[in-house]
């Protein structure tokens, strides 16, 4: 047995799992967008199955709404068909013996009406974003959205917990709120993209309203001991900013403390960039926050392993890693040579550079 606690077994929150390898979130668009952004082909399900040797695999970003999507061929959790997707998928993941969360997310401003169906982008205030949508008509500015009422927030709310309901149908073993990297979430949170004048705006507890009505929301639906979520308090991802983060990401953290929810998920820096943009304080949101805290951005194997044996974090999420790495942990364990990602096939359909990546063992045959 691997001593390192990287490799040892952990309970998040109500989830047991075999390691604290966590493989990141990863949009892949790989989902049927034709029959209504449905997953469970049976490459997505080898896909799974493949990266089920991580202690925890949060899936792809998962729309709660048609409108919530952002990306080509993106998965989503609102509907009957979808939920019917997700279940071989969980299946497979459970049979390899690992767990699953389902990442569920509204991107808010970062799409354009060739993305929704036509719905026109939402946000918490009517502000442009300066970032562009891949669309099948190409790359498209992504327009200036609409400011949502308060009527509209609460039905996004529901479809949070409408979303979380229909995780827990498809077998999944809880699931992990997207309120990072500038979508929908994150935009209320910062005030470079709130510039709300109500309950929803201004002050540090109106900006994190929203937030903590989607997590209180999701938990009445699933239990705290199954919710997570992902936070990036200072990525400038999706043209978004705030001039408080330690204020604002401070307050929050310790709202989620008092909720008792499993984990929560820190992009440490710039997301897929610098990990040492200031403004927060990740050391102290780990002494403040009780349940696990999930390590992500940049990580390799040694500065896992020394992050989770010093106690700086519970557990250590990779992305990258694990799309080019399907056996990672093992290769981790090993220090063994790692693939090299191609991110020409990231969002490439098929299976080249998705399913086919080698493994220590295919090498070794």
């Amino acid at each position: 047995m691997d001593h390192r606690k990287l490799f040892q077994p952990a309970r998040i929150g109500a989830i047991e799992v075999a390691n604290r390898v966590v493989m990141a979130p990863l949009t892949r668009s790989r989902a049927d967008e034709a029959a209504g952004d449905i997953p469970g082909s049976a490459m997505n399900i080898e896909y799974y199955r493949q990266r089920s040797n991580a202690g925890l695999i949060i899936s792809e970003g998962t729309q709660v709404s048609p409108a919530g999507k952002g990306y080509m061929a993106t998965p989503g959790i609102y509907s009957d068909a979808q939920v019917e997707g997700w279940k071989p998928i969980v299946k497979a993941v459970h049979e390899a013996g690992s767990k699953i969360v389902a990442q569920i997310w509204h991107v808010g401003r970062i799409t354009h009406p060739d993305l929704t169906g036509g719905a026109h982008p939402v946000a918490p205030s009517a502000i442009q974003p300066r970032t562009i949508a891949y669309t099948r008509n190409g790359k498209v500015d992504v327009p200036q959205p609409r400011a949502l009422s308060v009527e509209d927030i609460a039905s996004v709310v529901d479809e949070f917990r409408h979303g979380a309901a229909n995780a827990i149908r498809a077998g999944f073993d809880g699931v992990e709120i997207h309120g990072a990297n500038g979508y929908l979430i994150d935009q209320f949170l910062r005030d470079g993209a709130n510039k709300r004048t109500d309950s929803y705006g201004g002050s540090v507890e109106n900006r994190a309203r929203f937030a903590l009505e989607v997590v209180d929301a999701v938990i009445a639906e699933v239990g705290a001991g199954r919710v997570g979520i992902r936070l990036s308090p200072v990525t400038p991802a999706n043209d978004l900013s705030d001039n408080d983060p330690q204020a604002v990401f401070g307050y929050l953290v310790e709202e989620l403390n008092k909720r008792g929810i499993a984990f929560i998920h820190f992009v440490e820096g710039a997301t897929g960039g610098s990990r040492e943009l200031p403004g927060f304080d990740y050391a102290w949101a780990r002494r403040t926050f009780k349940g696990t805290y999930i390590a992500n951005n940049g990580y390799d194997g040694a500065m896992a392993i020394a992050a989770v044996e010093s106690g700086r974090a519970d557990a250590v999420s990779f992305g990258r890693m694990f799309i080019a790495n399907p056996d990672l942990v093992q290769r981790l364990k090993r220090n063994a040579p790692l693939n090299t990602p191609n991110p020409q096939t990231f969002y490439a359909p098929g299976p080249v550079g998705y399913i086919d990546y080698p493994t220590l063992e295919s090498v070794a045959a």
